[in-house]
């Protein structure tokens, strides 16, 4: 019988062992998350794991809201040891959650402690926890260093200042932290705010935005203003029509009438989308930036939870609308003058894995030897468990190249939620290992371990030009 999460934890053969072996410590590249880049500027200390764990991560919140847990023990008031508890409690019953395997690989990479989390273990680990995170070796970039961080790329918004990420820059902090370019509230023209949003941009760019080019002109000077500071990578999240033919005069008309506060159809809207993702697509592809499409989220489905926590609070989940079509027109008008940037294509329900892995391939042609120019992204969100990593590597390979992957990401809030790379990396060791065992690739030591090595790094390394 297999110890519980030891050495060889979801490594099921010799092969997988040894891939695994030569890949563990390799540095990570975590090219999309959303830490407070002050927080790490700021370098301090968390107080207990109530704060560290449980403040802000909207993945534990949805489990313990399952388990029954009160509000007031989730994102209310109560006493962090209570909150802790309740989280123990909840731990306890996750089996087959990845919820459970993260838990513990961090309680066991950050503070060496192997026993499982149960109501009767709580007390112990709160102690032996908070008393290493209260000391200096445990502070924000340590817990970074812990991990063998290397890169790391927030979530950012065109107007964010990028002061502590500059502040962090001339500190001479050894971990690249670089912005991520998020136009979402730009091109959110169904959206509340939306018109509040183009003033404040406006002030900020000092001109007049009024039609789609002194949008795009104001997004243009603010992306490169990200540039000068780092930036690599765009990131847009799709969660409707996001595709309709146009041109830029109807779009101007749209783009009008919605600033004089006309509310508009969900075509109206669809077609502002794609015009702006596609010229978007463009700007990326002149500058080298990496765009990633985040496809399929419905979002704040508990109007009562929306109107007193807001959002992000675990009340999203997938949507099941098809998009094939618009994505093909999408990827096709940035691509038609070869203006296709490279892009990483993420769903969030997993019926549309293999038509993104498909899709993908459809667009990958380049005279600049970029490998895996479009690619299926790593499991994101809903997916990020065992299964959904699995699906994602055995789709990018059934209809594509798994050797061209960029690899894993956190897509995480927490400072603790880095060894999300090491899981990743031991499924993906298991996988080939698995290939290899049963005949079906051959067992070449030196090139398995390089493959295993650009996939979970180097790869990552030379698509975004880090």
């Amino acid at each position: 019988m297999m110890k519980f999460m030891d050495d060889d934890f979801l490594l099921y053969n010799d092969t997988a062992k040894k891939l695994f072996a030569s890949v563990k410590d390799e540095p990570i590249i975590d090219f999309h998350n959303h830490l407070n880049p002050r927080e790490i500027y700021e370098d301090e200390c968390f107080d207990n794991m109530a704060e560290v764990w449980l403040g802000g991560d909207h993945y534990k919140w949805r489990a313990m809201r399952a388990n029954g847990v009160s509000e007031k023990l989730i994102t209310g008031d109560g006493a962090p040891f209570d909150k802790f508890l309740a989280w123990a409690d909840t731990v306890q019953n996750l089996i087959g959650n990845p919820l459970y395997h993260w838990t513990h690989l961090e309680l066991q990479r950050y503070f060496g402690i192997t026993m499982p989390l149960t109501p009767d273990t709580a007390k112990e680990i709160w102690d032996e926890c908070n008393s290493k995170l209260r000391q200096k070796e445990y502070s924000v970039r340590n817990l970074l260093r812990m991990q063998n961080v290397s890169v790391l790329c927030t979530t950012d918004d065109p107007k964010d200042s990028l002061e502590w990420h500059k502040k962090i820059r001339e500190d001479g902090f050894e971990i690249k932290v670089l912005p991520s370019f998020r136009p979402e509230k730009a091109l959110g023209i169904e959206k509340e705010g939306f018109k509040n949003y183009i003033d404040d941009l406006s002030m900020l760019v000092e001109f007049r935005i009024d039609d789609t080019e002194s949008l795009l002109k104001a997004l243009e000077l603010r992306l490169e203003f990200f540039m000068e500071n780092g930036c690599r990578v765009s990131d847009h999240s799709l969660e409707s029509l996001f595709f309709v033919p146009t041109n830029k005069r109807e779009v101007d008309e749209i783009l009008k009438i919605r600033l004089a506060g006309v509310k508009l159809s969900e075509e109206q809207e669809g077609k502002f989308r794609g015009y702006m993702l596609t010229e978007l697509g463009r700007m990326y592809a002149k500058r080298g930036i990496v765009m990633q499409l985040h496809i399929g989220a419905i979002r704040n489905n508990s109007a009562r939870f929306f109107k007193t926590l807001g959002p992000d609070t675990g009340f999203d989940a997938l949507n099941d609308f098809n998009y094939a079509p618009q994505l093909a027109a999408l990827l096709s008008a940035m691509d038609e003058n070869d203006e296709l940037p490279k892009t990483i294509l993420y769903c969030l329900n997993p019926k549309d894995t293999e038509m993104l892995a498909a899709m993908a391939g459809t667009f990958c042609s380049n005279e600049s030897g970029i490998k895996g120019k479009v690619q299926l992204g790593a499991a994101w969100w809903f997916c990020d468990h065992k299964n959904g990593m699995e699906r994602q590597i055995e789709s990018m390979s059934d209809t594509g190249l798994i050797s061209t992957s960029v690899g894993m990401l956190t897509d995480s809030r927490s400072f603790l939620s880095f060894p999300r790379h090491e899981l990743y990396r031991r499924i993906l060791c298991n996988k080939i290992g698995t290939w290899v065992e049963n005949g079906e690739y051959p067992n070449d030591e030196a090139y398995l371990a390089t493959l295993v090595k650009r996939i979970c790094g180097t790869n990552a390394v030379d698509y975004f030009n880090f």
